[in-house]
């Protein structure tokens, strides 16, 4: 797996997810529950991963629909 985005954002991973599954492209989501440690203030960063084989189409998904983010 590797690292497509991480953010702060608790709006950007659910739209990155919903059009990445739109493609029929798999994500998994990692540090959902770390606002349980943070007591959910949102200073932790959530980051969404896809397999590595896939990593460039992903991007090239967000990216078509204007989803910012760092390569």
């Amino acid at each position: 797996m590797e690292e497509l985005l991480r953010t702060n954002d608790i709006t950007l991973i659910p739209l990155a997810k919903t059009l990445l599954d739109d493609a029929g492209i798999m994500s998994f989501e990692l540090d959902v529950n770390m606002s349980v440690l943070e007591g959910s203030i949102g200073i932790l960063p959530r980051r969404l991963m896809v397999r590595a084989d896939e990593l460039q189409a992903a991007r090239r998904v967000l990216r078509e629909y204007g989803v910012r983010f760092e390569d």
